[in-house]
């Protein structure tokens, strides 16, 4: 009977029974442990599952055998879990911004007026950014380009994009803590949407 580490080395040599054989294995596992951090939110659990799986067939080339693989996985789950609820809560903060002022505005011009706000308000806080960390923000969030693909286009690590993501956002959340207290009580309470 084959263990762990044999599945996981012959994983790492690209074979796809062993990366069927693992699917099976620690799918239900993940799927759980994210429907408990995600206070139930099936969506995002099975969304998570699928994610996770998919990063573990790119990077297969890099995995440890000698480490527990569903550590490895449930880690893996867990920061996209986080990019994910701190993606939701700049889409928040935008929306937020946007309907304060639509107020104000004449309904003719509105969809005009919010677009024009939106993209205002998102050049100012990225124009505060260092120049890498703002190119990296830039290739996410408005060219919508995956880790691995900016990782590709700036020849980087994808281990240096997803820090330098971070770190913006973060930038971002403490310019804008007033909005992130009610985004914060939104994520706990379940009443967060998309």
């Amino acid at each position: 009977m084959e263990t762990e580490k044999d599945i996981l080395l012959k994983l790492r040599d690209g074979s796809p029974q062993a990366f069927e054989m693992l699917f099976h294995t620690y799918s239900g596992k993940l799927y759980n442990f994210i429907l408990k951090l995600s206070s139930g939110d099936v969506y995002l659990a099975e969304e998570m599952v699928q994610n996770t799986f998919v990063r573990i067939w790119e990077t297969r080339a890099f995995l440890n055998p000698d480490k527990s693989f569903i550590a490895y996985l449930c880690a893996i789950a867990r920061n996209r879990l986080v990019n994910e609820y701190e993606h939701r809560a700049i889409e928040y903060i935008y929306r937020e911004y946007i309907q304060s002022f639509q107020a104000e505005a004449d309904n003719s011009t509105e969809k005009e007026t919010d677009g024009k706000l939106l993209e205002e308000f998102i050049d100012r806080l990225t124009d505060k950014l260092p120049p890498a960390r703002k190119q990296v923000f830039i290739l996410s969030r408005k060219e919508n380009l995956s880790v691995r693909e900016i990782a590709e286009r700036l020849r980087i690590s994808e281990s240096t994009v997803q820090t330098q993501l971070s770190k913006a956002i973060s930038f971002m959340k403490e310019r804008l803590a007033k909005y992130f207290d009610c985004i914060i009580a939104l994520l706990l309470t379940g009443i967060f949407v998309n």
